[in-house]
């Protein structure tokens, strides 16, 4: 599938839905008949014990053994240790031991691509994979921003994040300015939004004001509800615990979202391959011309 697409589902502040969002999302994408790898990209192994491997540290193979084997420049078998969810998707899980990678990322020749060294092996199998990173804009989130196409930032919508949106901003336009040129920014996803108080759309506003004119607010915000805390420990998403909530029909819309900016860029990419030449005569006719990038 050489059209796959790479998401990281960023933001180093704790708490902002990180994983629910990638879970959510990649489980929506999968819905709508696309293959799907989720990336467990932080220690913490949220997105791996939520998805219902509780007793990760007992993993026989994890990001950590993938990662290392690139580091050692062996040829393992790149599929090997990919589980599969019973929602159909794929996930490559994480434990604790891929905090110790931070250290060793440090001193590895091409430190910053040893994560898309890996993913190329194997993302001709999936129409979109989705990373979700860690509280942290270390060496492994750095790994995560360059194997990415784009970026999803979830924001918790009961306070303005300014200063930790301008650090990640920052990051994000280093790495595209020296490891990444293509990465771009998806959009800015509000989460865990009370409905009940004005606090959500003072939010929304302040950062349509910011950043909207250059980034795009998704319309999607991600309800704060209990059925959506519970799912965590049921190892499953919201469609399957709680199909009718608000917020699975929340994250219903943001894959909608998602995949329509799929399209959309799909559709600019063909034009931008159809190029007007002129012959000898005045006929003017159409060559495919091959895409720089």
């Amino acid at each position: 599938m050489p059209n796959c697409k790479t998401i990281a589902i960023c933001n180093q502040k704790g708490g902002t839905g990180k994983t629910t969002t990638t879970i959510n999302l990649g489980i929506g994408l999968a819905k709508q008949g696309k293959k799907v790898l989720l990336v467990d990209a932080d220690p913490q192994g949220d997105l791996t014990t939520c998805l219902g491997w509780k007793d990760n540290d007992s993993l026989p193979t994890t990001i950590t053994n993938k990662l290392s084997e690139i580091m050692r420049e062996e040829n393992g078998n790149p599929h090997f240790g990919i589980l599969h969810h019973e929602e159909n998707v794929d996930l490559l899980p994480a434990n604790l031991e891929l905090s110790a990678m931070e250290m060793m990322l440090v001193t590895t020749m091409s430190r910053e691509t040893v994560l898309r060294t890996y993913l190329n092996k194997v993302k001709n199998d999936y129409e979109y994979i989705l990373i979700g990173c860690m509280p942290s804009l270390g060496m492994v989130t750095l790994n995560a921003l360059a194997a990415a196409d784009s970026v999803i930032i979830p924001v918790q919508a009961q306070y303005l994040p300014a200063k930790g949106m301008t650090q990640l901003m920052q990051t994000i336009g280093k790495v595209k300015q020296h490891i990444n040129p293509n990465l771009k920014i998806d959009g800015i996803l509000l989460n865990i939004v009370d409905n009940r108080t004005n606090l959500a759309k003072s939010t929304a506003d302040a950062l349509r004001k910011n950043y909207g004119s250059v980034i795009k607010i998704y319309h999607s915000a991600i309800p704060m509800a209990v059925k959506a805390a519970e799912v965590a420990s049921k190892g499953v998403s919201i469609y399957k615990y709680e199909p009718n909530s608000p917020a699975a029909k929340a994250y219903a819309e943001l894959t909608k979202e998602v995949l329509a900016d799929g399209r959309k860029k799909e559709r600019l990419h063909y034009a931008d391959a159809r190029w007007p030449v002129f012959n000898t005569g005045n006929e003017r006719r159409c060559e495919t011309r091959k895409n720089p990038g």
